[in-house]
């Protein structure tokens, strides 16, 4: 049996691909999970709280941030500080990020709980689709601590080089989740409700037994305990881990306006429609996310060291990977579109062919989608957080709003498909416009 690899290797792509492997499918299972939520509530509890969960969603996923943000811009400090060959720094490091999540992360949760309402009223929200939205909402509300946790360890444990270990206590929090839909809706016939309590427990699962875990003695490269106040490193990490906030913020900002734009064009069958595209993509998505996951420490170890040899290495096999990847998706998405449509909405026939025919769209994002991902991360690795926090801008805020409001002038409901394509065909031209631009910087 082949050693796992470490941060300090050369990787050829066999080895590339064993060190990310764990995180993809960390990633895809994540997603799928969230995708049995959508799956239950649609076949059990019908059109109207399937469409509130779709819209109460991307409201959720802002509060998660404050795990993307540590998570990402703190590994990539981490990392950098053991290619220094600093481990004890490195650990002050960790537990202060971890520590400081959890705070803000009960912080943002309190306030969703209590301000929940006029929020979701506040992007259009009305009559059975906000009652069902505020309550699922405030039940996911409570889990918010657990969330932010449970998103920064999926970094913390590659940059531990335990990516094994984070993949199964992802299994283990999403196992739970799907055992408890089947249970409470499609059993219990719970409904929203009992979607909602599904997804706190297994928050709960994914964010309390990392803590454990890396509270305890263990022979990973990282462990909680004592820290420091250190606001330059909170501030360097935050600032770093910005773009992937602003990716995660800004997404969930445009799925409203998405919401917004579809209750317009084809009201809450759009929405519903939307629903079935977003959990999918979010299985393909999560492809690229989990690759660029498992990258990010590895290049952040290696700017730290100064190989710049291993830096090309790495781009280069790294361009590679989602070239490939984002082909197969494209075969893949097209030849399951029909599938996919009938398994969440087979029970109404005209909002099945509405979801169909998003997707055959939106399938043509993914040959682009997987650029513009990797490049803001591969920044964010580099430490260069600005950089980073440009390209992700443009992707998801430039980019996707403009599309969203100036194609469906020309194309109705067609061009807020079309919009996802444009959008992520400009952010992978703005993203090897960056690449190229600083290439002799960074020497890789």
């Amino acid at each position: 049996m082949k050693s796992s690899p470490k941060l300090s290797d050369h990787f050829t792509f066999g080895k590339l691909m064993r060190f990310t492997l764990p995180t993809m499918l960390m990633m895809v299972f994540t997603s799928v999970y969230s995708v049995v939520d959508g799956f239950f509530v649609s076949n059990y509890a019908g059109e109207t709280q399937f469409s509130a969960v779709n819209f109460a969603f991307p409201l959720l996923m802002i509060l998660w941030a404050p795990g993307f943000v540590f998570g990402s811009g703190g590994s990539a400090l981490i990392s950098k500080t053991l290619g220094e060959g600093d481990g004890k720094r490195a650990n002050r490091q960790f537990s202060l990020f971890v520590y400081f999540s959890a705070a803000v992360g009960l912080l943002l949760g309190v306030a969703a709980f209590i301000f929940m309402r006029p929020l979701l009223a506040a992007i259009g929200g009305s009559g059975e689709l906000l009652d069902y939205g505020v309550l699922y909402g405030r039940i996911i509300a409570l889990s918010i601590p657990f969330g932010v946790l449970q998103v920064a360890f999926q970094s913390y444990f590659s940059v531990a080089e335990r990516s094994r270990a984070g993949l199964w206590v992802t299994v283990a929090s999403g196992v739970a989740n799907m055992i408890l839909d089947v249970v409470f809706v499609g059993l219990f016939r719970w409904g929203i409700t009992g979607a909602a309590a599904a997804t706190f427990i297994s928050q709960v699962v994914g964010g309390g037994v990392p803590l454990i875990y890396f509270a305890r003695k263990n022979t990973s490269l990282l462990r909680l305990g004592r820290t420091r106040w250190d606001g330059r490193a909170l501030v360097r990490g935050a600032t770093n881990g910005a773009s992937e906030m602003l990716s995660s913020v800004t997404s969930s900002l445009v799925g409203m306006l998405y919401n917004y734009q579809l209750l317009r064009h084809a009201g809450e069958r759009g929405v519903a429609a939307y629903g079935v595209l977003m959990y999918v993509n979010f299985i393909f998505i999560a492809i690229f996310i989990g690759f660029t996951m498992g990258t990010t420490p590895i290049i952040g170890f290696h700017y730290g060291a100064e190989n710049h040899a291993e830096l090309k290495n790495m781009k280069r096999k790294s361009v590679f990977f989602i070239l490939g990847a984002a082909a197969a998706m494209l075969a893949l998405a097209l030849a399951l579109g029909g599938v996919i449509s009938r398994v969440f909405v087979g029970y109404d026939a005209e909002l099945m062919a509405m979801s169909h025919r998003a997707f055959m769209i939106c399938a043509f994002s993914f040959p682009f989608a997987g650029f513009g991902i990797f490049a803001s991360a591969f920044f964010t690795a580099l430490n260069n957080g600005l950089v980073s926090g440009v390209l992700s801008g443009l992707r998801t805020i430039v980019f996707q709003v403009a599309a969203i409001l100036l194609l469906p002038l020309a194309f109705g409901l067609d061009g807020i498909w079309f919009s996802v394509v444009a959008a992520e065909a400009a952010a992978m031209l703005a993203s090897v416009f960056a690449l190229i631009l600083f290439k002799r910087r960074y020497q890789y």
